[in-house]
């Protein structure tokens, strides 16, 4: 899992990702995107496929690639629960001092 979160760090990686929501690309068209050169949008591809976040399929000459929406779902459930587990803790925090100022002005 941290895999994705370290592939997702990236700004650049963080466009693929919105750009493939829409459809699957080609690297070729994804790398018409930016402004970098080729070996630089071919690593970052690979780092997210390295973190299962892209699939790919060769299409003759070219790769396509496509969101491995499983890889993204798991993520979310993680980060889901990291937020339900923080709301709970605050929402104990809270009680917890609203009584501990109610003791202190009785």
């Amino acid at each position: 899992m941290s895999a994705v979160f370290k592939a997702l760090s990236h700004p650049v990686r963080r466009k693929i990702v919105a750009m493939l929501q829409k459809r699957p690309m080609t690297s070729g068209e994804i790398a018409a995107a930016f402004d970098m050169a080729w070996p630089s949008v071919t690593g970052h591809l690979a780092a997210l496929k390295g973190a299962d976040l892209v699939e790919t399929e060769r299409e003759g000459n070219s790769v396509r690639y496509r969101l491995n929406i499983s890889a993204i779902e798991e993520a979310i459930g993680v980060l889901l629960a990291i937020t339900q587990k923080a709301k709970a803790a605050r929402k104990r925090g809270y009680a917890a001092s609203r009584s501990s100022l109610r003791s202190k002005h009785a």
